[in-house]
């Protein structure tokens, strides 16, 4: 199963962008498994971010997988860009088209893994439909658009329904949580069937962020064992 495996995402949104290659390259030796864009256009969310000329640069700095988050409005409009720009995996929002089967297999077509993401307030049964055709499911434990945000602790019981329906339907999508997910969770969120990490002020706001990469990724790990 694809997800059998813990994925530590470290989060370039609460990265030092003075010094952006180098700290991708500390938490890459640190153990970091990709790198978590954020894109945002003002409108899905209330925040702007990056865009597809940081993808480009850090697709020349890093051979690790990068993972963009697309945070906007009718994503379709761009997917093949950011493909061509060099993301490895692309993230969608349920909640920012209405053609969601489209812009999965759009993603698919153009060489590159597919995720579906959801908000705090969307049932995961949003997604049945096309559990099929994801690679990943990413549930927003804060509301998106802002780093550094205090968990939503009913999300478990989201990350749960989902791991009993990726059970049930024989899946293998992978589980991932993206918002304020530390040291202090980690554990819980592997135990519920969390598979991929995405973390960012636990890592860059800390003194030494390739200890925090390694200290997240080992906790999660223990866990998921211990679930088995």
């Amino acid at each position: 199963m694809s997800y059998s495996r813990i994925e530590i995402a470290p989060s370039i949104l609460a990265a030092d962008f003075a010094r952006l290659g180098d700290q991708v390259r500390l938490v890459e030796e640190a153990g970091a498994d990709l790198i978590h864009v954020d894109v945002m256009d003002g409108h899905f969310v209330p925040n702007i971010s990056l865009g597809i000329p940081v993808l480009e640069s850090l697709r020349k700095a890093t051979k690790m997988t990068l993972e963009t988050h697309l945070m906007i409005d009718r994503p379709e409009r761009y997917i093949e860009d950011f493909i061509r720009a060099g993301a490895n995996r692309v993230l969608v929002h349920e909640e920012a088209t209405v053609h969601l089967d489209r812009a999965l297999a759009m993603i698919r077509e153009n060489g590159a893994e597919a995720g579906a993401a959801i908000n705090p307030a969307t049932p995961v049964m949003m997604l049945s439909d096309v559990l099929d055709k994801v690679d990943t499911v990413l549930v927003m434990t804060v509301n998106p658009g802002f780093g550094g945000q205090k968990f939503i602790a009913n999300t478990y019981e989201k990350i749960r329904q989902l791991n009993q329906m990726r059970a049930r339907y024989n899946a293998s999508f992978r589980i991932e949580v993206d918002g304020g997910v530390d040291l202090e969770n980690t554990a819980e969120l592997a135990q519920a069937g969390a598979n991929t990490f995405v973390a960012g002020t636990s890592i860059f706001h800390t003194a030494d962020p390739a200890s925090a990469t390694r200290q997240l990724k080992k906790l999660a790990t223990q866990a998921l064992s211990q679930k088995a």
